[in-house]
C-alpha cells in the first residue's frame, strides 16, 4: 500500500511525513489555489522537494490545451523541479498522446481525471505509471467507484502491467478504506481527512485509559523511572 498527501501546504506536508510513511506528494491547479501558491509556483514546489526528499515522489499536472503544449509543460516541469517529477495527464484522447510520447521518452506519467473504465484501460495501454480514479465525483454522478477499482485492477493483473491504482477526490476516510480494499494499491488524501481518522472520541478515551491506569499503579514514574 502506498499512502501520498494530496496538498502543497508545506507546513502539513512537513508534519505528515514526521508522522506517517508518506510515498509522496500530489497536487493539481485546484489546491495550488487552495493553498496560495501563486506566480512562485516552481519555487514552492522545489521547497516540496526539500521537504520530502528524493526518496519521495512529487506529481505535477500539466495545464495546457493542447498536446504539444502539455508536452512542453511537461519538459518545463522536469527542467525546473527534476526528472523524478510524475507528470499528472488528464485521461481524454489529447491526454493519452501525450501520456504515449512522454513514456517513450522514459518520464514518469500519471493519468488523472478517471471517471471510467474505459479511461483507465486506455491508461494502462499506454503504460502510465499511475491511474488516479476520482473516487468521490465518481460516486455523485452516480458511477459505482468501488467496482470501477476492482475492475481496473483486474485488467492490471491480467496484463501483469506495472501501473498502479493511485484513488483522489475522496470526502472522507470511508471512502479511503474502500478504494484500498477495493484493489487500489495507492491513495492520496488531503490533511483534513487524515487529521479526522484520528480525532475518534474513543481513540483519545482509551488512551486516557491507560494512562489512569498506569497512573494508579506507579504515579508519575514512566517506564524508563522504573
Amino acid at each position: 500500500m502506498e499512502f501520498l498527501l494530496d496538498t502543497v501546504d508545506l507546513k502539513k506536508i512537513k508534519y505528515y511525513c514526521d508522522k506517517l510513511n508518506v510515498k509522496g506528494v500530489t497536487s493539481n491547479p485546484t489546491i495550488l489555489k487552495k493553498d496560495g501558491v501563486g506566480d512562485d509556483l516552481f519555487a514552492h514546489l522545489k521547497k516540496i522537494k526539500e521537504i520530502i526528499g528524493d526518496e519521495r515522489e512529487l506529481h505535477v499536472q500539466v495545464v495546457a490545451p493542447s498536446v504539444s503544449e502539455m508536452i512542453d509543460e511537461a519538459h518545463k516541469i522536469i527542467d525546473e523541479v527534476g526528472k523524478d517529477v510524475y507528470i499528472k495527464v488528464p485521461t481524454t484522447l489529447d491526454g493519452l498522446e501525450v501520456m504515449k510520447k512522454l513514456k517513450a521518452e522514459g518520464i514518469r506519467v500519471t493519468a488523472t481525471a478517471i471517471y471510467t473504465e474505459f479511461q483507465g484501460y486506455q491508461a494502462i495501454n499506454v503504460g502510465a505509471d499511475y491511474l488516479a480514479p476520482y473516487y468521490n465525483r465518481m460516486l455523485n454522478q452516480n458511477i459505482d467507484s468501488a467496482e470501477v477499482i476492482r475492475n481496473l485492477a483486474k485488467r492490471i493483473n491480467l496484463d501483469n502491467s506495472n501501473t498502479k491504482i493511485l484513488a483522489a477526490s475522496f470526502h472522507n476516510v470511508a471512502q479511503v478504506n474502500e478504494a484500498l480494499s477495493n484493489g487500489a494499491q495507492a491513495v492520496t488524501v488531503g490533511p483534513d481527512i487524515v487529521a479526522s481518522a484520528f480525532k475518534m472520541p474513543s481513540i483519545s478515551q482509551a488512551v486516557a485509559d491507560f494512562r489512569n491506569d498506569w497512573e494508579s499503579l506507579y504515579g508519575d514514574k514512566n517506564i524508563n523511572n522504573l
